[in-house]
């Protein structure tokens, strides 16, 4: 009897033990696997997946380099009003350079710009003689320089004789006049050749700033449709004989001022 009651008894502490153990358990399970989550790392990638995620960025950054050379090739299709302005400006700088040495030519008439290219020395400093006097046109035949500052009056005297343009300026209270002695045959001669060389070089250098757009477009190759390619070829033309043109007709009308006086 009192084996009996020893067996049921331990069956009894086993009972109790494995319950209490299963208990304790299940109790830091459930403490402990918040714990695993929070410490838990990201899965490492795979080589196959690195591989796919490096092949997709590389596709997205030639797409996005493929868009940058499409947005380059639209930039070299509108190439042309730049050209043609940047063509003008040197064309037109040429005609102006022109007018400016046409003007330092001395004709039989009187003219109140044929002065401005004298350069006047006062008081250790050389500066154009419009810059230090007022030039008026009398008549035909007579100009009259007036001095901002009477004390460079005789500064002003010695220069405009020593230009090459034959004048003799005489003092006239605090003026100058100057009259225009008519011009001999050789002179008109010498003059009109002048400014035939100098209607030859404009071209030229109107000319040179054809072929320099031209070059452009031929550089820019087949960013450039061949269309545009002629409309600007033939706008380029169009500007050169306008700018060709206008040379002709200040030479002409310069060349009538000398042999008509």
């Amino acid at each position: 009897m009192a084996m009996y009651l020893r067996r049921a008894s331990s069956l009894r502490y086993v009972t109790l033990f494995r319950s209490s153990a299963l208990h304790s358990v299940n109790f830091s399970d459930a403490i402990l696997q918040p714990l695993r989550l929070c410490n838990s790392q990201p899965a490492p990638i795979s080589g196959i997946d690195f591989l796919r995620e490096s092949r997709r960025g590389f596709a997205k950054g030639r797409k996005s380099k493929e868009d940058s050379g499409s947005t380059s090739v639209d930039v070299a299709l509108d190439i042309g009003p730049a050209l043609k302005e940047n063509a003008a400006a040197q064309m037109d700088a040429a005609v102006v350079a022109l007018s400016r040495e046409l003007s330092k030519i001395r004709t039989g008439r009187a003219s109140a710009g044929m002065l401005d290219h004298i350069i006047v020395e006062t008081g250790g400093v050389k500066m154009p003689l419009n810059r230090i006097a007022l030039v008026s046109v009398l008549d035909s035949k007579t100009l009259s320089v007036n001095p901002y500052d009477p004390d460079t009056l005789k500064a002003l005297q010695k220069a405009i004789v020593s230009s090459p343009l034959g004048l003799n300026p005489k003092e006239d209270g605090q003026r100058l006049v100057a009259p225009i002695p008519p011009l001999t045959k050789e002179h008109i001669q010498a003059m009109c050749k002048v400014v035939s060389k100098s209607s030859e070089d404009v071209k030229q250098s109107i000319r040179r700033a054809r072929q320099k757009a031209l070059d452009t477009i031929k550089k820019a190759g087949s960013s450039v449709p061949k269309d545009s390619v002629k409309r600007l070829e033939k706008e380029i033309d169009e500007l050169t004989k306008k700018f060709v043109k206008s040379a002709d007709d200040i030479c002409k009308s310069k060349e009538k001022e000398i042999t008509q006086g």
